[in-house]
């Protein structure tokens, strides 16, 4: 059990809305902030478990609306509009996609990050080969004029992947929400306005 104050408070607050995990407050702010989510939209969650950002994004789309989590780890939520895929991100394929009658995404959302190890340049470049992934599945599945957020570990190879990421979006933010640990190197990229 962590036994962080910090953490406890935002885990019990998770916890207590139905939320398995904490991380939902990141997407709440991100949500609040840029009004990304949208009823009726079409949203790819990568990383999604256990579910968290998931069960919020569906709660905003609506019956109308569908959301696709993506991850090695299950997720348990039991919904119409909820369609899970076990899989790694780097073996996705569009058949994938299809045989849910699904082509292209309004939004895709990526809170995937990898096992950190305590080498902070080694823990950036493997955060940024999963938000690599996450863009080219935004370039290929994201409908004009979508939205992409993308979480990130700081570093030096940042400014260099916000360009790639400037050339396909009209608008590009950065944020650190209020419920990301202080020493954490978490940023969250807000992209607007895909442009084919």
């Amino acid at each position: 059990m962590n036994k962080n104050p910090w953490f406890d408070k935002w885990a019990k607050k998770a916890k207590e809305m139905g939320y398995p995990a904490r991380s939902v407050f990141k997407l709440m702010e991100i949500q609040k902030k840029y009004k990304i989510i949208k009823k009726g939209n079409i949203v790819l969650d990568l990383g999604a478990s256990p579910g968290s950002w998931s069960k919020y994004t569906l709660s905003i789309v609506g019956e109308k609306g569908k959301v696709v989590g993506i991850d090695l780890l299950p997720v348990k939520i039991i919904h119409p509009n909820f369609y899970f895929i076990q899989k790694d991100v780097f073996e996705l394929e569009e058949k994938d996609f299809k045989t849910l009658g699904i082509e292209k995404f309004d939004i895709i959302l990526s809170d995937m990050a990898p096992k950190t190890t305590g080498d902070k340049f080694g823990d950036h470049i493997r955060s940024l080969r999963l938000a690599e992934k996450a863009l080219e599945l935004a370039k290929n599945y994201l409908k004009e004029d979508g939205s992409f957020v993308v979480k990130v570990f700081e570093g030096e190879k940042l400014p260099q992947f916000k360009k790639q990421i400037e050339k396909c979006f009209k608008s590009v933010k950065f944020l650190k929400p209020k419920s990301s640990r202080k020493e954490s190197k978490e940023i969250f990229i807000i992209a607007q306005g895909f442009k084919k």
